[in-house]
């Protein structure tokens, strides 16, 4: 960024710093006491706090080669928390009797690659920092199974189910499932029938088959100490309101 800014003519400049969320994922448990993979008196306790300093001082460096009259915005496209665990959201259908395999999978393997039984299949989800679950309707999906009149029925139904999964320890989980249409403004058949937040994302869904557990601790792509959180950062200096600093 300096060495553009210095070297090249621009109207509009931006970048990315990945380094934060990689930070998040990978050493979380390291810095909060409160995760449950927490080792005191680890070395790398001010890992995180020590990169935050870091870019800080970075950033600074940048804004050093702008004038007042340039507008800033620093911001990120989510927040982070600790992260708890997973929930196997495809392997809790299968047990539901909404998923059906031909066969079961050796290892653990992502859905994608799993042998479905399209004729018995009433759902189907995907993993993520949210899960996304899908209906097989009627009309709608290539093998749909669902009758139109019946999906709402089908959908509310999973969605108790959905509310009632509690976490490893059998404590509630506060975890909230949404019905697109009704917290976007349009739909136009993309989103999900189900949106699942597990446990306010201090528990992530984790769409692979084959771990045979409805909860997990580890991420279904590799270690990961973090979630993402809904609340992230925004700052905004706007020059014209001669504010003198950021607001």
């Amino acid at each position: 960024m300096r060495h553009l800014l210095k070297t090249k003519p621009w109207d509009f400049m931006m970048s990315v710093e990945i380094g934060v969320d990689r930070l998040h994922h990978g050493f979380w448990k390291y810095h909060d006491v409160t995760h449950r993979k927490h080792e005191p008196g680890n070395s790398l306790l001010n890992s995180i706090h020590d990169y935050y300093v870091w870019l800080d001082q970075q950033i600074g460096s940048v804004l050093e080669l702008i004038d007042d009259n340039t507008s800033v915005i620093v911001m990120s496209d989510h927040g982070a928390k600790k992260m708890d665990g997973g929930i196997t959201l495809n392997e809790w259908l299968i047990n539901e009797g909404y998923l059906v395999l031909e066969e079961k999978p050796q290892g653990v393997v992502p859905l994608e690659k799993c042998k479905v039984n399209w004729s018995k299949t009433r759902a189907w989800g995907s993993g993520g920092y949210y899960g996304r679950l899908f209906l097989n309707v009627q009309g709608r999906e290539p093998q749909g199974v669902i009758k139109p009149e019946e999906y709402e029925q089908v959908r509310d139904e999973i969605l108790r189910k959905l509310l009632a999964i509690t976490d490893d320890e059998g404590k509630p989980m506060a975890t909230k499932v949404h019905k697109p249409e009704r917290i976007y403004r349009t739909t136009r058949n993309v989103a999900p029938d189900l949106i699942i937040i597990f446990g306010d994302l201090y528990w992530r869904a984790v769409g692979s088959i084959g771990l045979n557990t409805l909860h997990t601790f580890e991420n279904d792509t590799g270690p990961d100490d973090a979630n993402h959180a809904q609340m992230g950062m925004f700052i905004y200096y706007d020059p014209r309101r001669n504010l003198g600093g950021a607001s």
